[in-house]
């Protein structure tokens, strides 16, 4: 299927400040967002050892509210949100009745009427679409897509940039506070996508131009760099966090995913719930697992993996891990491959070796606690 055009495509709105900054531009999720600017690698070593910064607005928005809106919810996704309070966030699960997921994204819980949803952009309107046709009368759901950018500062000088813009730091990790810029009302979440200590900033959208100069005013000094959606895959894929898409789908159940952490087993209802009880107590007959390269072959998804003469799955997410400097992937395999196996997978016709590792494939520098 040929990307759409690019007139077809909605733009950050910062996009003005990534042309000047020379950036190259893809489709993804159907909005054109910066690739990179300087060069995949070098951004993606730039976050390991100082800091970045990525703008991740094609990232949805939506807003639940009204009496009982966060009760509502916890009967919908699946993580628990009577685990947090106001001001946590969560990563939660948005599921089929089948038990695959439709998608995946972090919950900002602003009262026990009042949530601040994140989903995925390709995603955001079915995830509000399903929300809206189950909420009960009181229950607003609104989809906020276009109101908000969302900034995410990520690595070791993340601390010093946001202080450096007076803004609070040193929050737990999945908690939030507000801030005011310039009267515009910011959310300063402890998240990210990359294992870095890291902040991700929720901006009204004619505010973000003043909020993304100013962090990278306070940035440039300590070495923040801005980086694009290629370095930030390259970083979730060491960390084996998963993509919506490749790593999760609706074909592929948070069971097999191995995200049962973010499941409320506890809870009487949520959406996919029968199907994934049953999953779990039968067994999946797939698992992610992750792998390391022993040679030089680099993993694509797509790609078939081999234990001897049985193809035993297939990769999911698989890239060159520029801290390594090795291939890097994960693959949905049969349950009984475990880690520290040797498998063999099919990188255009050569069967290469990896080895199954337990994710993170590298220590990241700082998540906090």
């Amino acid at each position: 299927m040929a990307d759409p055009s690019d007139e077809e495509l909605l733009t950050s709105p910062l996009h003005d400040r990534h042309v000047g900054l020379g950036a190259k531009f893809a489709p993804f999720g159907g909005w054109s967002m910066p690739l990179e600017y300087t060069g995949a690698v070098k951004e993606h070593v730039a976050v390991r050892t100082a800091g970045g910064i990525f703008d991740v607005s094609h990232l949805g928005k939506a807003v639940v509210s009204g009496p009982g809106a966060a009760a509502f919810l916890n009967e919908c996704l699946t993580n628990d949100l009577g685990r947090i309070a106001t001001g946590q966030a969560q990563y939660t699960l948005c599921c089929s009745d089948g038990g695959g997921v439709v998608d995946d994204l972090i919950a900002y819980l602003r009262g026990d009427d009042d949530v601040f949803l994140i989903p995925n952009a390709s995603n955001t309107a079915e995830v509000v679409g399903l929300l809206e046709a189950a909420a009960p009368a009181q229950v607003d759901v609104v989809n906020r897509h276009r109101d908000f950018a969302v900034i995410a500062v990520q690595g070791q000088v993340s601390d010093a940039v946001l202080e450096a813009m007076g803004y609070p730091t040193g929050h737990p990790y999945m908690s939030y506070v507000q801030v005011d810029h310039d009267g515009a009302d910011v959310i300063v979440c402890r998240t990210g996508y990359t294992g870095e200590l890291g902040y991700e900033l929720v901006v009204p959208a004619d505010a973000a131009g003043s909020v993304w100069d100013a962090a990278m005013a306070a940035g440039e000094p300590r070495g923040l760099v801005p980086a694009g959606l290629a370095a930030r895959d390259t970083l979730r894929t060491e960390m084996g966090y998963p993509l919506h898409g490749q790593d999760l789908s609706p074909e592929i159940s948070p069971v097999q995913a191995r995200l049962g952490w973010a499941v409320g087993w506890d809870k009487p209802q949520f959406w996919g719930h029968e199907a994934l009880r049953h999953e779990r107590e039968s067994g999946p007959a797939r698992l992610l697992r992750g792998f390391v390269a022993d040679g030089r072959g680099i993993p694509r998804p797509g790609m078939t993996v081999l234990k001897g003469s049985d193809e035993i799955g297939s990769v999911t997410s698989g890239t060159y891990s520029p801290t390594l400097r090795k291939g890097v992937a994960l693959a949905l395999l049969h349950p009984e491959i475990l880690v520290g196996d040797q498998v063999e997978v099919d990188v255009r016709g050569r069967r290469e070796l990896f080895t199954v590792t337990k994710p993170p494939f590298v220590t990241p520098g700082v998540r906090g606690s």
